[in-house]
């Protein structure tokens, strides 16, 4: 059999930033050139970053990005990596009328081509467009028809672009029709629980079906709420794991693969599976036997749960916080579990010397609570000041009589108001501390502890946010560090402090039933009737149904966070704000 040894490049794309994206290819690129890789593959659309969302409507954005894509090949070529093949993502158009969709040409296109020798030598849209849960892809592109192969050092590759695979047919069946040694699948497939099972699942299915090995590339880093884990991975066509890159890293995956050798059918244009026009190019060199040196296979230990659910939460706090231009991070620092987490994902992802978190007492903030803010900053080396809200609180109420839930509103507000000033003076970008059991039923004050640019714990369910608490302490005492989480804000009953002895049950059910109930009613829309079949008290089950369904006010103007469950409050789940149905 011939070997080719292919070379998976897992980095971290910037959408929007061609001129940064195009050096990386080129950077990574060497790399693999230098580990001798004969064939070098990039995740989706690696050259415009993903998902671009509507910026794919700009024509300018469309026709730079093809711009950049022919510079890009001329550089890997003046650079002495030209006679390497390299698959790159990118946004195109359409060169034809699309009849069936309503779109004429040149309309965008969701694209991967292959740079060889300086030139463009093959370009492809994706076949199939997800259009589901965070996905809009029907919005913007047009889908391809074309089974792309490329014959190199003797063994035939087909390419497909990520939701290919998700679904059947299209170009796994197309792939095994054309006699492929390999299918090569591009992707930016986001995170969430439990997806690198998912995919591992899907992957060996596909790789049956398409008689072949097949290698998945896919993207780390973070955009807006998506967080990408990488999970690139290489299986057999008998299902046997063969590479597998680590989680949340940018990483180089290079293996010697031996294939079948290319049939000799030089046949190009022929219908294949669901219209699907075969196009082969032929790219030269030799077939190979496996050499001396042979590389041998990594397959990279999977992360625990909480491991994995920390990594996408630091990696998509630490993309935000970059991406959009800043250094540091500001944070209201209760004492309260919520905040501490925060703080604890925070000083992972930017560092503790860019952490900058501020204590706002009031009358009814505990000594314990402030005790507690001040050593979690000790523990972890955040920056930590304290300004007590209490001064402003009285002005208030001095001015206008307030009482009750405006009253206790009154402080949250206070709070940020100060940390949006501080966050103008200083230049730090204010990361809000809600998690989603809060948002779920409107546990929170608008203009208040919803104030923030981004919400690192937005998608963690309350019972969660213990539980990764508790895994970051003894994380940290697996490495012989000091736990971040001071353990009397882990132990003590969660509480906002509005007032004199208030704790969160006074208001919710206890967290681990009402996370449960808001599981079925969120993730798994189950409605109210089998929520309380299932055994959960009706009264509950009516209480928490209709808190969630009259804050959706409020999660709409709460900021991103990173998905990290299968439905998050965002692109995921897109209710109306002005609604009457009240059955669950």
């Amino acid at each position: 059999m011939p070997n080719l040894r292919l070379a998976l490049s897992q980095i971290d794309p910037w959408v929007g930033d061609l001129a940064r994206n195009s050096d990386e290819v080129v950077r990574w690129t060497k790399q693999a050139v230098e580990a001798g890789a004969q064939l070098v593959a990039f995740p989706e659309m690696v050259l415009t970053g993903y998902p671009v969302e509507d910026l794919a409507l700009r024509r300018s954005f469309v026709e730079a990005s093809r711009g950049a894509l022919v510079e890009l090949a001329g550089r890997l070529a003046a650079d002495g990596l030209g006679e390497v093949p390299v698959v790159v993502g990118y946004l195109g158009r359409s060169e034809h009328a699309s009849p069936r969709f309503n779109r004429p040409a040149g309309s965008p296109q969701n694209c991967a081509a292959v740079l060889h020798r300086g030139r463009v030598v093959t370009r492809f849209a994706k076949h199939h467009l997800p259009n589901y849960g965070v996905f809009d892809e029907f919005r913007w592109f047009v889908p391809g028809d074309q089974l792309p192969v490329l014959r190199v050092h003797g063994v035939d590759v087909a390419l497909a672009i990520c939701e290919d695979i998700w679904q059947d047919g299209g170009r796994v069946t197309a792939a095994r029709e054309a006699g492929a040694g390999l299918l090569l699948v591009v992707n930016g497939s986001p995170y969430e629980r439990n997806k690198d099972d998912q995919r591992l699942e899907l992957v060996r299915r596909r790789a049956a079906e398409a008689g072949c090995t097949l290698a998945y590339v896919n993207m780390v880093g973070g955009q807006d709420e998506l967080v990408f884990d990488g999970d690139s991975i290489v299986v057999g066509a008998d299902g046997e794991v063969l590479a597998r890159s680590p989680q949340f890293e940018e990483h180089l995956l290079v293996l010697d693969l031996d294939l079948p050798a290319a049939s000799g059918d030089d046949t190009d244009g022929l219908l294949l599976t669901d219209g699907l026009h075969l196009v082969r190019t032929e790219l030269g060199g030799e077939p190979q036997a496996a050499p001396a040196g042979r590389l041998t296979a990594e397959v990279a230990p999977r992360l625990s749960d909480e491991a994995e659910i920390w990594a996408a939460l630091v990696s998509g706090t630490r993309a935000y916080v970059a991406k959009n231009g800043f250094r540091s991070v500001l944070i209201g620092l209760s004492g309260g579990i919520d905040s501490a987490l925060v703080a604890a994902i925070a000083a992972d992802a930017v560092g503790p010397e860019n952490v900058h978190c501020v204590s706002m007492p009031s009358r009814y903030s505990s000594q314990h609570s402030r005790d507690d803010a001040a050593e979690l900053a000790r523990r972890t080396g955040v920056n930590f000041r304290t300004v007590s809200i209490a001064p402003m609180f009285d002005a208030y109420l001095a001015a206008t009589e307030l009482t009750g839930l405006a009253e206790e509103n009154l402080q949250s507000r206070l709070r940020g108001t100060l940390l949006m000033a501080i966050s103008n003076q200083e230049g730090h970008i204010v990361l809000a501390p809600g998690n989603k059991s809060e948002l779920a039923v409107g546990y929170s004050t608008l203009y208040g502890d919803s104030v923030g640019a981004y919400g690192p714990i937005k998608d963690v369910y309350k019972s969660l946010v213990f539980r990764l608490a508790h895994w970051r302490n003894e994380e940290a005492g697996r490495r012989g560090e000091v736990p971040p989480i001071p353990e009397n804000t882990i132990t003590k009953p969660p509480s906002a402090e509005l007032r004199p002895d208030q704790v969160d049950t006074d208001s919710l059910p206890d967290y681990d039933l009402l996370d449960t109930v808001l599981a079925r009613y969120i993730e798994d829309d189950e409605g109210r009737d089998a929520i309380v079949a299932a055994g959960f008290d009706p009264a509950v089950v009516d209480r928490v149904v209709r808190l969630v369904d009259t804050a959706e006010y409020k999660r709409r103007q709460y900021p991103p966070g990173p998905k990290v469950s299968a439905k998050n409050f965002g692109r995921d789940r897109r209710l109306p704000i002005t609604n009457r149905w009240r059955r669950g």
